[in-house]
């Protein structure tokens, strides 16, 4: 149960949002240039494998953090630097007690988190694909090795801000692919034929909001 305080709060935010959704497309225009942070409490990082072809696995990580040097006039010109705690994955295996999956997928064979802790993510172009899409050209060093790693990226919008809510705001989503053996990480991949295993190729998924310059009453 919330606090009460946490509570009112909480709600009159949501008042405050549902009151600017009418004029989200206009706010969009007014989002300055500057530095973002990302805003862990509106994010996520998702992992995505094939197990034997029969599901898609899926697994996230639970701290990371990420800047964002972001202009809407330059989109491309957008600049990201993001790390992630390798230790930090959650799998939500069923009975720990048993198989600790979660330790099991940061031994040698997989993340290596003893001698590898932290994955890093560095862009510093996008292509822009679209109105609000492009493509961020990045490299991810993991397990100490860094390769590029592209990522189809969805600006969903935002604003400059308001009073309940004293700085900038922008959200994105955004979906990439990778083969986990070029980082290193070749065990359990199906033999040539067989679907026996887990795939090599890996999806992400990311939804990420980011707070940006403090709002100012008089911006629009």
């Amino acid at each position: 149960m919330f606090p009460s305080r946490t509570l009112f709060r909480a709600l009159l935010l949501a008042n405050c949002f549902a009151l600017s959704c009418a004029a989200t497309a206009a706010d969009d225009a007014g989002v300055p240039a500057g530095q973002y942070r990302l805003d862990r409490a509106h994010a996520s990082l998702l992992f995505r494998v094939n197990h034997m072809g029969f599901s898609m696995f899926t697994a996230r990580f639970t701290r990371f953090d990420a800047t964002l040097l972001f202009d809407p006039a330059h989109p491309g010109e957008s600049k990201l630097e993001a790390t992630v705690d390798a230790t930090s994955l959650q799998t939500d295996y069923p009975k720990p007690e048993i198989v600790d999956f979660n330790a099991l997928l940061q031994n040698n064979q997989w993340l290596d988190t003893q001698k590898w802790p932290e994955m890093k993510y560095r862009a510093s172009r996008v292509d822009v694909t679209g109105p609000n899409e492009g493509v961020v050209r990045g490299e991810l060093t993991l397990r100490g090795v860094t390769k590029p790693v592209p990522l189809t990226v969805r600006f969903n919008g935002g604003y400059p801000g308001m009073e309940m809510d004293p700085n900038a705001r922008v959200g994105f989503s955004a979906h990439g692919e990778l083969n986990r053996s070029d980082f290193g990480m070749d065990y359990g991949i199906p033999a040539p034929g067989s679907r026996m295993g887990v795939s090599d190729r890996v999806e992400i998924i990311i939804e990420a909001e980011f707070v940006g310059p403090a709002f100012k009453p008089d911006h629009r």
